[in-house]
C-alpha cells in the first residue's frame, strides 16, 4: 500500500481493525468522534460488531461482556468520557479481561474544553477505579507510532489479560500525517482463551464464571498478589522509552506525546546557542521507565526539566525516578494551551527559576 495521508482519529480506527478488533462499543465525544464514525461503517462491512451505546457507562460494560465472551474488543473516548468508564475499567482489571481503550485527551477538569491537553496523565496511569490495579498505558508521539502501538495493543491485552490504554491528545487525534499501515509489529504467542464464558460448545461440561467478587479476605489477597506478579512481568517486558541526545547533555527534558514534538524543536534551537539538551521520552507511561534515571550517565548535567501540557502530573513520576540525584524543574501549560518551542527554550535558559523545591 505504501504511505498514505491519514487523520489521527481515522488512523486509530484503522489500526484497531488491523490489530484484530472484533467488537467496538462507544459513545460520541469531541475530539475523538471520527474513531467511532469510521468504525461504524467499516467494522460492519467486515461483519464485525459496532454499537453506539446509550452512555459511556453502558459502553464499558458492553466491552466487559464482549471480552468475557472471548472477543477482541475496544472502546474510545475523551477525558470526561474516560472518567465515566473508570468503574468498568477496574472491573475489567479485577476480572482479568483484555481490551483496548483509546483516550484522546482534552482540557479539563469537568467539561473543560475541546482543545488538546495532557491533563489525563493521572487518570490513565493511576486510574479512578477502586482497588490495587494497573492499566498498561502508552503515550505515542506521532500518528505512525499510534498506529504501531494500537496494532500491537490487542496482543498485549490478550497476553496479560488486562486493559491497554493508548493515550493521545486532541492534537494527534485531529492532525494529519503520512503513515504506513503495513509496517510490521511484534507478534506474540497467545494461548487459547480458555477462560471465556462463551458456552459449553467448545468445552463440554465446563462452566466458566467471570467476576471480580471475592468474599473471603485471604482469597482476595491471593488474587491481588497474583495480579501484582502480572504487573511486575509487564513492567519487565513492556517498559518503553526513547533517548535523544543523551551523550553528556547540559540539561535533560522529559516529555511525552505531542509535547515531545515541541521539545525536539526547542532542543534544536538550544543547540544553536551551544546548549546541549537531551530528552527522555517515555513511550510507556505505565509502566514508567524509571530505570533510565537510575542509569543516566551525565556528569555535566545541570538539571532535568519535565515539560507537560498540564500542571505537573508526570512530574511526580520524574521526581520519584530521579530520587534526588539531580535538580528537577517543571514547565507546563494547562487548559488546552499548546506551548511553542520558544517557551521551552526560555524554561531551559531560566532553569533555576523552574526548580521544584
Amino acid at each position: 500500500m505504501g504511505k498514505i495521508l491519514m487523520k489521527g482519529n481515522e488512523a486509530i480506527a484503522r489500526a484497531a481493525m488491523l490489530g484484530g478488533l472484533e467488537a467496538f462499543f462507544g459513545y460520541p465525544i469531541t475530539p475523538q468522534n471520527e474513531v467511532p464514525e469510521y468504525l461504524s461503517r467499516y467494522l460492519l462491512e467486515e461483519g464485525k460488531v459496532f454499537v453506539q451505546a446509550e452512555s459511556e457507562v453502558a459502553a464499558i460494560n458492553m466491552v466487559y461482556g464482549a471480552a468475557a465472551a472471548g472477543f477482541r474488543t475496544m472502546t474510545s473516548s475523551s477525558s470526561p468520557g474516560i472518567a465515566l468508564k473508570q468503574e468498568g475499567i477496574t472491573y475489567l482489571c479485577g476480572s482479568e479481561l483484555p481490551c483496548v481503550i483509546s483516550s484522546v485527551m482534552r482540557g479539563g477538569p469537568g467539561l473543560g474544553s475541546i482543545q488538546p491537553s495532557q491533563s489525563d496523565y493521572n487518570q490513565a496511569t493511576r486510574g479512578g477505579g477502586n482497588g490495587d490495579y494497573h492499566v498498561i498505558v502508552f503515550g505515542p508521539e506521532t500518528i505512525q507510532e499510534t498506529i504501531d502501538i494500537l496494532k500491537e495493543a490487542f496482543d498485549i491485552a490478550d497476553y496479560y489479560r488486562n486493559p491497554v490504554m493508548v493515550l493521545v491528545d486532541g492534537l494527534i487525534g485531529q492532525m494529519m500525517e503520512s503513515v504506513d499501515l503495513t509496517k510490521p509489529v511484534k507478534k506474540r504467542f497467545l494461548p487459547e482463551k480458555d477462560y471465556a464464558a462463551n458456552g459449553t460448545k467448545n468445552h463440554p461440561g465446563e462452566r466458566h464464571i467471570i467476576n471480580s467478587l471475592y468474599l473471603e479476605s485471604n482469597e482476595l489477597e491471593h488474587h491481588n498478589l497474583s495480579l501484582k506478579k502480572k504487573y511486575d512481568l509487564a513492567t519487565a517486558n513492556e517498559t518503553r522509552v526513547e533517548l535523544i541526545n543523551m551523550n553528556d547533555p547540559d540539561y535533560v527534558i522529559v516529555a511525552f506525546g505531542t509535547m515531545a514534538r515541541v521539545c525536539r524543536s526547542a532542543i534544536e534551537k538550544l543547540a544553536e546557542k551551544n546548549i546541549r539538551v537531551g530528552m527522555i521520552r517515555p513511550i510507556s507511561l505505565w509502566p514508567f521507565p524509571s530505570s533510565v534515571f537510575e542509569t543516566m550517565d551525565a556528569p555535566h548535567l545541570k538539571g532535568i526539566l519535565c515539560v507537560e501540557m498540564n500542571l505537573g502530573m508526570m512530574l511526580t513520576d520524574v521526581l520519584v525516578a530521579n530520587n534526588g540525584r539531580h535538580s528537577v524543574g517543571f514547565f507546563g501549560r494547562a487548559g488546552g494551551v499548546v506551548p511553542d518551542p520558544d517557551e521551552v527554550v526560555d524554561a531551559i535558559l531560566h532553569f533555576n527559576e523552574r526548580v521544584v523545591k
